[in-house]
């Protein structure tokens, strides 16, 4: 009686145990490689979306002199958002293109928009509608301007702009004669500069020394955002490609799934 029982006992267990593991593993098996084919998708779209939305919003130029350094040297390689010359602050540096001045595009920095007067210089500083303006981006020793820059008011419409290497920068001052007092209109804007993209100097800085100034600075573009979703984007991708050869290979180790289950309903039966 108790040697019958004890046969029972054995293929009920083994009958029961195999199954269950069986399932387990392959529900988890299916969960993970759903989830692995949403990080993709989800990657994909951010990756792909970043960069079509920089493409759209982004242009980059490449500066050959060095009449921005130490902001930006010869060659490097920016990124300017495509935006209207009304949006554009004092500080901000722009991408132009102006018939007058060779009609070939230039970067460089405005210090003063229509309706301000700018002179150089009141206790050695570059002074916008009597207000002393400092100016970090310079480097150290180097004057706002090399021969003075007589009090001057922009016309409405236009910006005054000047190289941040004043001394072999060809911006506003070497124009002053011509109409326009040496500024370039509004319309002639063909992007804000926000980054150095090669070398990867990264963002600009905000200057804050024409802050006080009616209308103040403006703030920079989306563009952190689009570089965080494209790595994101290319960490789900990768990541959720990952799982399958990874998940494989623990499958592996262990035996396989249901494996040892088997082995004790086999055991029960025999």
């Amino acid at each position: 009686m108790s040697s019958r029982t004890g046969r029972s006992t054995g293929r009920t267990t083994g009958r029961t145990t195999a199954p269950t593991t069986g399932r387990t593993d392959e529900g988890h098996g299916r969960l993970g490689s759903v989830l692995s084919g949403v990080a993709v998708a989800l990657g994909c779209v951010l990756f792909l979306g970043g960069f079509a939305w920089g493409a759209v919003l982004y242009q980059p130029y490449t500066v050959p002199t060095t009449s921005m350094a130490p902001t930006i040297a010869a060659g490097d390689r920016v990124l300017a958002q495509r935006i209207d010359g009304d949006d554009v602050r004092r500080g901000d540096v722009v991408v132009f293109r102006q018939k007058a001045w060779g009609d070939l595009p230039m970067v460089k920095r405005v210090v003063a928009v229509g309706g301000d007067e700018v002179a150089c210089c009141t206790h050695g500083k570059l002074t916008v509608n009597g207000k002393e303006i400092a100016e970090p981006y310079l480097s150290r020793g180097t004057r706002p301007a090399t021969t003075g820059i007589p009090a001057t008011t922009v016309p409405k419409g236009r910006l005054f702009v000047l190289g941040d290497e004043r001394n072999g920068s060809l911006d506003s001052t070497a124009h002053l004669e011509e109409a326009g007092n040496g500024s370039v209109p509004r319309s002639a804007v063909k992007g804000r500069v926000d980054a150095v993209a090669w070398p990867l100097d990264g963002m600009l800085d905000r200057p804050t020394g024409f802050d006080a100034l009616p209308g103040g600075t403006s703030e920079p573009g989306p563009l952190r955002l689009l570089v965080t979703a494209v790595v994101a984007g290319a960490v789900l991708v990768l990541g959720g490609a990952a799982y399958g050869p990874v998940a494989k290979r623990v499958r592996r180790g262990r035996g396989g799934p249901g494996r040892s289950g088997a082995g004790e309903a086999a055991a029960g039966v025999g």
